[in-house]
């Protein structure tokens, strides 16, 4: 219940308002976001890149406006520009929502995204690196995973994002983990019905397991993306299973989420990337972010307690 009820406040205008306007929030903020503009994201993404990769998300989802949608093109541009200025090409990627590049866009939506995330695309190649396609609620799987198949006709490195909450992932690993492909197991941030998502958190990690066996024996690129000591045990484990050298696939954490285990996962040799998100819009990011996971929110209530 506390997980529905704030991602439905990431969706209120009135939260929004009140959460922006309170400055003793920004640096609990800031834990989570990198900052809000492109020399921020860059800075931390020097400093992270000395021991490990990175993908970088400029915020915003759920345009309405064709206008908007083309800011973010040019925002990704922008950065990725900035990355190959900085010799950042090789370790560091971005992470793009279809929602932000016109998706949801009530005429001709999905083309505008495809269109969009083309160009994005197109500059990654040019920085020498790549993209990868997050994944959104259950009503967009099925477009964000056409836009993909066919993005991945002339940029075959782009990734995508499969959500193990979901009951269908399980077939869409096997669909996807062909050569070449590179996807992003998360356990998912959204509130779904029982139509569709498992609900308790044992299905959930069951359902993980069961994604990563099949994408581990694949002939794609896994990004196991997950906070949880026990799974990543398990993916190591089902890695040497499969015959996966280290290079072979990676883990991936969010920026500010368990920053000691990652620093512990990289010292041991292993492909570690690190989710840095940054930009204006970072409200229903971080009310997420808090729904996810209850250490989260106690950390952002003990922060509050301590600047109240």
């Amino acid at each position: 219940m506390l997980r529905s009820a704030l991602i439905a406040a990431s969706r209120s205008a009135g939260c929004r308002t009140l959460v922006e306007r309170t400055p003793l929030l920004r640096p609990i903020v800031d834990r989570f976001v990198a900052g809000s503009d492109v020399d921020a994201a860059i800075r931390i993404a020097h400093e992270l890149s000395r021991d490990r990769l990175v993908t970088l998300d400029h915020l915003g989802e759920d345009t309405l406006d064709r206008g908007q949608a083309e800011q973010t093109v040019e925002a990704y541009r922008t950065v990725l520009a900035r990355l190959a200025d900085e010799g950042l090409g090789g370790r560091a990627e971005v992470s793009v929502k279809l929602s932000a590049l016109g998706q949801a866009l009530p005429v001709d939506g999905d083309k505008i995204a495809l269109d969009n995330t083309r160009r994005i695309c197109e500059a990654a190649a040019a920085a020498g690196t790549t993209v990868t396609v997050d994944m959104e609620d259950h009503t967009t799987t099925d477009s964000t995973l056409g836009i993909v198949r066919a993005l991945r006709v002339d940029f075959p490195g782009t990734g995508t994002v499969l959500q193990a909450y979901l009951k269908r992932t399980e077939a869409d690993c096997a669909d996807f983990a062909g050569p070449g492909s590179r996807i992003r197991l998360c356990k998912g941030a959204y509130d779904e019905p029982a139509s569709v998502a498992y609900r308790e958190r044992s299905e959930v990690d069951a359902s993980y397991v069961r994604c990563l066996k099949v994408l581990m024996n694949g002939q794609g690129y896994p990004m196991v993306a997950t906070h949880d000591t026990r799974l990543i045990d398990i993916a190591e484990h089902l890695a040497a299973e499969a015959g996966r050298t280290r290079d072979a696939y990676e883990f991936q954490m969010l920026y500010g989420v368990r920053p000691q285990v990652q620093e512990q996962l990289a010292g041991r040799g292993l492909r570690m990337r690190v989710y840095v998100p940054y930009g204006t819009e970072w409200y229903p990011y971080f009310m997420r972010r808090l729904g996810e996971r209850p250490a989260n929110l106690t950390f952002f209530l003990q922060a509050l307690a301590r600047r109240g």
